[in-house]
């Protein structure tokens, strides 16, 4: 009795492990790139206005500026995001990396911004992305369009039953082209 459990064990592993098709890493990251390829028009340097409104009602206004770059073999797209306040201290700092899962065929923006994290959904649009947070009762929902040199990025609260709430506005031209994040890698000597 004692062989006949690991043989069954074995066996059942071997079953297992015929039923599921073969991984294919570089079919894996074949497809990812192509899903990036629409967000290609966010590569580089941008730099504009910002505005948001605070918990206490007030409004910040910032000098924003993005770095944007594919990073894995051009399978996920990277995003920091810096907001400059009137005296040059930096008033807002957020990283975001969009990836593509081939098996559910879905978008995801890990953002890392204010003392938190999150994993969110992100739908590519003809003309830019949209993705959200829940929380709640409430969703907020940001929406950007970019056009040539042109970037525009609104964030709404959404509250069921009411009208959306504007909470947020960014307008950045593209200053240039960057080689971020995927230069200055460690050489193997």
């Amino acid at each position: 009795m004692k062989t006949l459990i690991p043989s069954l064990l074995l066996a059942a592993l071997c079953l297992t492990a015929q039923a599921q098709p073969a991984h294919d890493p570089q079919a894996q990251i074949r497809a990812q790139r192509e899903a990036m390829l629409p967000l290609a028009k966010l590569d580089g340097a941008w730099r504009g206005s910002a505005w948001t409104l605070l918990r206490d009602g007030s409004r910040q206004d910032l000098v924003q500026t993005e770095r944007v770059g594919s990073f894995l073999d051009g399978s996920v797209k990277v995003i920091e995001g810096r907001g400059y306040e009137a005296d040059g201290r930096i008033g807002f700092n957020a990283l975001g990396v969009i990836s593509y899962d081939p098996a559910t065929k879905a978008y995801t923006l890990q953002s890392n911004a204010l003392g938190r994290s999150g994993n969110f959904p992100l739908s590519v649009t003809a003309n830019g992305f949209i993705w959200s947070i829940p929380a709640g009762a409430v969703t907020i929902r940001y929406t950007a369009v970019i056009e040539g040199d042109s970037w525009v990025e609104t964030g709404e609260v959404l509250i069921s039953g009411r009208e959306p709430i504007k909470n947020y506005e960014m307008r950045l031209k593209r200053i240039g082209s960057t080689d971020w994040p995927g230069a200055g890698a460690v050489p193997m000597r």
